[in-house]
């Protein structure tokens, strides 16, 4: 960790706004100062390491094996996806590194001084519903070990609504709760508490895979499982037509954290820092831990006769006291770190820029954590289908318009200068009309759009659409990316030199 206060790096143009609208900024929203430019690459890399060594991500792994492909296949398609998504997080990192603005107020350049709380909302809805998911896994790990212990004698019927028994409804608020700790200390505390997981959730990601490997006799009998479609792999036209949807959704799944990653690289010392944090901590480790949940996977295969690609349920197959609460730490300190980090700091971002005066980041924090447990997030998570054809890539058909905006909107049109003083001002360059931008607000809807069809038919809303929307959709990320990116550049005139 760099507690020091290093001097501010050359291509750091971040100051404080000369008198700003009080409606508009507060102390969590403003630009950084330098003494508060603690991120390392280190902890830059710790972040991402805290983010990806997640159930989440060990489930998108499992569960393309559960969709049929085998583990070569698979982890190329994870890499794949983590390479092309690191790019426009990178580039969306460099303007919170060179002003030291959060995503909320990044996006008033683009969408005006009112317009920039619908990107900073909807990314922030989706947050919430990962929040929840991510709540719900350490509640169901807690939930499989106190059931295992019991033997049985928690589990009842389900309750009305919700559709989960009693036990599982108390060990989800039980987890939700403890989360709530963290959220009142602040964004700091993130950061240290990122630092200090990482290297331990490494390493109890390898001793899971050493389980594994103890069991099922070696990696040979892990990694040789036949897929669902044919032994070793997918035939080739069965093959593309996973692999599209799922690369999509290897894009989407980071996705939420391409719009927002300025809320981070904010506090890093440098565009240096930032840059090369995210390019050692996302890809490398991202394929790792999907190596885990790919291999453990395709061993639970061998070791029970059945692909379980969910961990919590893993957690309640194994024997031994010891492994189990093993487990259960791991899986916990995991949901912990991915889930302040990822889907905490960026609700609480869109809530504190719609009122600066009324909400902090502990109140907008907390209340995500309140509409995490309002979107039902089991219900995400019925199916290896379900979570990555309908969750992951339906939310990237929403951010990947965003994305392409953003970018076009600093690299393309504003050469990567932003008036800091007008991002804080209703009266500035991007108060467009009353605050609003018209061409952003058009290009989101019209890249949107194509993509609607396709995941109303894919969430079973409804039986039966032409068959090019499908198609469509299988793209979404990378449609609504190119279409609203290219329209707001036609679109849009070139704003004055700033």
């Amino acid at each position: 960790m760099q507690l020091g206060s290093p001097p501010p790096h050359p291509s750091i143009r971040a100051r404080a706004p000369v008198d700003p609208d009080p409606g508009l900024i507060n102390e969590d929203i403003r630009p950084t100062t330098a003494g508060e430019r603690r991120w390392s690459v280190l902890n830059m890399a710790s972040l991402w390491i805290g983010m990806v060594v997640c159930v989440p991500t060990y489930m998108l792994a499992g569960g393309l094996i559960k969709e049929g492909m085998n583990w070569w296949q698979a982890l190329l398609t994870v890499l794949l996806g983590n390479m092309i998504v690191l790019v426009p997080m990178v580039l969306n990192g460099h303007p919170g590194t060179a002003y030291g603005v959060p995503f909320p107020v990044l996006s008033r350049a683009s969408f005006g001084t009112r317009g920039a709380h619908v990107p900073a909302l909807l990314r922030g809805l989706v947050a919430c519903g990962w929040f929840g998911i991510q709540t719900w896994i350490g509640g169901a790990a807690i939930y499989h070990l106190l059931n295992a212990l019991s033997d049985g004698a928690i589990v009842g019927p389900a309750l009305p609504l919700l559709d989960i028994n009693t036990a599982q409804t108390l060990c989800f608020l039980g987890f939700w709760a403890v989360q709530l700790v963290v959220i009142w200390n602040g964004i700091d505390s993130i950061r240290i508490f990122e630092t200090w997981a990482a290297p331990f959730l490494i390493l109890m990601g390898l001793a899971l895979l050493g389980w594994a490997w103890i069991e099922a006799d070696g990696f040979g009998p892990m990694l040789s499982t036949s897929s669902a479609f044919a032994p070793g792999g997918l035939r080739a036209g069965q093959f593309w037509m996973v692999f599209f949807p799922s690369l999509t959704a290897m894009v989407g799944f980071w996705a939420t954290l391409s719009l927002n990653i300025p809320d981070f690289t904010r506090y890093a010392r440098s565009q240096k820092d930032q840059v090369l944090g995210q390019a050692l901590g996302l890809p490398f480790f991202m394929l790792l831990f999907s190596f885990i949940g790919v291999a453990v996977t395709s061993a639970t295969v061998t070791i029970y006769g059945e692909a379980i690609w969910d961990p919590t349920e893993l957690l309640g197959r194994m024997e031994g006291g010891v492994a189990v609460i093993a487990s259960l730490l791991a899986l916990s300190v995991a949901t912990l770190s991915t889930n302040i980090a990822a889907n905490v700091v960026s609700p609480a971002n869109a809530l504190i820029n719609l009122s600066p005066q009324r909400i902090s980041f502990r109140v907008g924090g907390l209340i995500t954590a309140g509409l995490g447990i309002a979107m039902f997030p089991w219900k995400l998570l019925d199916s290896a289908g379900d979570y990555i054809y309908v969750w992951l890539t339906g939310y990237s058909a929403l951010l990947g318009p965003l994305g392409g905006i953003l970018i076009v909107d600093y690299f393309v049109l504003r050469d990567m200068k932003l008036d800091i003083d007008a991002l804080y001002r209703h009266d500035g360059i991007y108060r467009y009309y009353r605050g609003w931008n018209p061409v952003a607000l058009g290009a989101l809807v019209l890249g949107v759009a194509p993509n609607v069809p396709g995941f109303l038919h894919k969430s079973g809303f409804v039986a039966e659409v032409p068959p090019v929307f499908d198609t469509i959709y299988t793209y979404a990320w990378f449609v609504g990316f190119l279409i609203s990116g290219l329209l707001y550049a036609l679109a849009s005139r070139r704003p004055p030199a700033t």
